[in-house]
């Protein structure tokens, strides 16, 4: 294998697919990143067994991609980023020189790098599942953003530490909860397609890492009953997905409510935020104490002391007083976007919504936290 390639070009293909590798992978082949070169085209593959990411870059003017020999490399991961990161040059020459012996060339920069047989790399079955739907980018991203901090970040329930996707009734929903919390975003969508699978949060947050930088690119989702595959111009990324049910969550969403609190969103992030570093069994615990002439967010730890603070916020219902891990609730806020946010109740140890009311496609759900203050 012989060819020359922009730096610019092969270092970003490099940084993309080296997302979908562990440096500490007990399978040397899967440290590495393989690259093949043939008919004017670079496809390079990188993978950890649950996620895998083939990367296609063909000849144009701006990668100025030249291939005088064909042929096949397999290099660790972390030397092949390193190498084309120092060379100081704006065109990078690779050669094979001997077996899995690959030279590295720039200007008068030189390294000879011990590859690996690229027989060695595990056969990784990319073809494109039956199912699938097109989605703008910029969509996409606003979607995952709403959605994958909810999900559980304990492997208890393996499941729940995933998004689940479910696409009927000309509906497509991303769903997220770790038992204590729900993200749901439903929004129309005009397909015939019908599948339900759920991915895991690490998955999607490599497909906004990697594929959703260009607003206005479309992204493909193929899915079957073994993986899903988020499909761009020029880069594939495939996932395996959780297996389990999902949970019924539906039934967790009240459909009638008691209270109703509107606030300027910025203000309850700032007045969360202030009472963060006020901990209770390493949570922030805040407390609301509601009714017609005041709202009031307080926080309290024996040991460290308290805060106490009045909100500029309309609220109508009886008084009620309700508490909550903070945290929960400010990550629901950053994710509603817009100015205000409607936090609906039904009591005080039931679940309460928090909804942006100019956006119903989302809704943001916690669960209160039992308190003895």
């Amino acid at each position: 294998m012989n060819f020359t390639v922009s730096k610019t070009e092969l270092s970003n293909a490099l940084q993309n697919v080296s997302h979908a590798i562990s440096s500490n992978s007990p399978q040397p082949s899967l440290r590495g990143i393989k690259i093949d070169a043939y008919n004017d085209t670079l496809q390079m593959m990188g993978s950890d067994a649950d996620v895998s990411i083939f990367y296609t870059m063909k000849k144009d003017e701006k990668n100025n991609l030249n291939i005088m020999e064909e042929g096949s490399i397999l290099v660790e991961s972390r030397y092949l980023n390193e190498i084309v990161k120092k060379i100081d040059a704006d065109t990078i020459h690779v050669e094979i020189i001997d077996g899995a012996l690959t030279r590295f060339s720039g200007n008068l920069a030189q390294f000879k790098i011990n590859g690996m047989r690229p027989d060695d790399y595990p056969a990784i079955d990319f073809s494109k599942p039956a199912s699938s739907i097109k989605i703008n980018a910029a969509d996409l991203n606003l979607i995952i953003d709403q959605t994958v901090f909810a999900t559980s970040a304990k492997e208890t329930r393996p499941v729940l530490t995933g998004v689940n996707i479910k696409m009927a009734d000309h509906n497509l929903v991303f769903t997220a909860t770790d038992s204590y919390r729900l993200a749901k975003k439903t929004i129309p969508f005009d397909s015939e397609e019908s599948f339900n699978v759920t991915i895991p949060a690490k998955s999607l947050n490599e497909v906004r890492t990697t594929m959703l930088g260009n607003d206005k690119e479309e992204i493909e989702i193929a899915v079957n009953d073994k993986k899903a595959q988020f499909i761009s111009d020029n880069m594939i990324l495939q996932t395996r997905l959780l297996d389990g049910s999902y949970p019924e969550t539906d039934r967790l969403i009240p459909k009638e409510f008691s209270y109703a609190l509107r606030i300027n969103r910025y203000d309850l992030i700032r007045a969360i935020d202030r009472t963060s570093f006020i901990k209770n069994e390493n949570m922030t615990i805040n407390r609301l104490q509601l009714s017609a002439d005041e709202v009031i967010i307080t926080n309290k730890n024996q040991e460290i002391g308290e805060s106490h603070e009045s909100l500029a916020a309309v609220f109508e219902g009886e008084p009620l007083d309700i508490s909550f891990a903070g945290n929960y609730v400010m990550d629901a806020a950053k994710a509603l976007k817009g100015e205000t946010i409607l936090i609906s109740f039904t009591g005080d140890m039931k679940p309460f919504i928090l909804s942006n009311p100019d956006d119903d496609t989302v809704i943001q759900l916690v669960l209160p936290v039992r308190t003895y203050n």
